[in-house]
């Protein structure tokens, strides 16, 4: 039986057409149609399709997209708000489903769809790439086989540029995002979740919007998108996360900085740098180990070559059958604790959060 997948993606603007160059390094993945109600996303995507010799069709009307080619899987790229409704409207359909972070902007929505994600016939996969960037991977898998010993401390930092424009300005505002903390930090909050191989108790948080979009009006409405916040995050077995973000650091050498710390020493990660580093207690260190992440997959997006990792896995377990390595789940949890650091910046008050005693396994 050939392993060639026929996809179609929802969606084409900026992370519907990294899926596009990344499916084009899959030589397996076969692009037969994309949509979107956009027409300059649309000519967009026709434009890049040709040049990376993607034969495909383009739809304003996902329905009648489907309904043409019915393909295998389905990568939703949409924009945050509309994931809920793209999804109630593919599952039906019983089609294999990678849907981009956040899985929805309320937890209200999220959970609805991971409720459905339990008994869905098809592959169902929340695209929450970071942990698929191969130098993360790296630091994921050193903290695994314990070489920090037990994580008493971790701590993500990510200084950035701010949000970039979006077809409708539809970033701009808490309404269609979920808020930062959710639109762009559900990464994190999975990062968090995945490396400890624990669940968050406690969320307290402090941000603002201080800085971006302060001088732009849409419709007579100014942006309410935060662009700064400290996040705290206590885990259930001990262990206390710190989240660092700021969208007007686009000088910074360093977008990301993940650090995990034991009774061994420290575990860090730098991007773009690409450098683990080791220093442990006794002063052996520090010991550096370099990760090489292909070019073909570094210049096919903005992320480091996760989009890439993550669709290759995705596709192998297409073919194989296997589960989702990020589930509903996962995508529900990384909503739930983005939602809770916004209530907490909203309230000023901790926000507390039970999830082990619904049973569901950690990602």
């Amino acid at each position: 039986m050939s392993d060639t997948r026929r996809y179609a993606i929802i969606g084409c603007g900026m992370m519907g057409r990294e899926h596009m160059r990344n499916l084009a390094l899959l030589p397996q993945a076969d692009l037969v149609a994309i949509a979107d109600p956009d027409a300059g996303s649309r000519e967009a995507a026709k434009a890049l399709a040709g040049i990376l010799g993607q034969r495909i069709e383009a739809f304003a009307d996902t329905a009648e997209m489907l309904d043409a080619f019915s393909p295998d899987a389905v990568i939703i790229a949409s924009p945050n708000f509309s994931h809920h409704a793209v999804l109630q409207e593919i599952m039906p359909r019983e089609l294999a489903i990678l849907v981009e972070k956040p899985l929805c902007t309320t937890v209200e929505h999220a959970q609805e769809i991971a409720a459905l994600a339990a008994d869905y016939p098809a592959l169902f996969w929340v695209g929450l790439e970071y942990r698929y960037m191969p130098p993360v991977a790296r630091f994921i898998e050193r903290v695994h086989a314990g070489e920090t010993g037990d994580v008493r401390m971790m701590y993500i930092r990510e200084h950035r540029f701010p949000f970039l424009p979006k077809v409708g300005d539809w970033n701009r505002f808490n309404r269609n995002t979920g808020g930062t903390l959710v639109e762009k930090c559900c990464h994190f909050f999975d990062l968090m979740r995945h490396t400890l191989r624990d669940e968050p108790v406690r969320i307290f948080a402090s941000g603002g919007q201080d800085e971006n979009h302060l001088d732009e009006s849409y419709g007579g409405e100014v942006p309410d998108i935060l662009d700064n916040a400290f996040v705290t995050v206590d885990f259930a077995r001990g262990a206390r996360a710190v989240l660092d973000l700021c969208m007007f650091a686009e000088g910074a050498e360093q977008q990301e900085e993940i650090y995990a710390l034991g009774a061994e020493g420290r575990l860090d990660v730098e991007i773009p740098a690409a450098n683990v580093t080791w220093s442990p207690r006794d002063k052996s260190g520090p010991i550096v180990e370099h990760i090489d992440t292909p070019k073909e997959a570094l210049a096919a997006g903005d992320h480091h070559g996760a989009t890439y990792f993550q669709l290759r896995e995705f596709h192998d377990a297409l073919i194989s059958g296997g589960a989702p390595t990020l589930s509903a789940v996962d995508g529900l949890r990384s909503v739930q604790m983005g939602a809770a650091a916004q209530q907490s910046i909203t309230t000023g008050l901790p926000v507390e959060l039970d999830f082990l005693s619904s049973g569901d396994s950690i990602g």
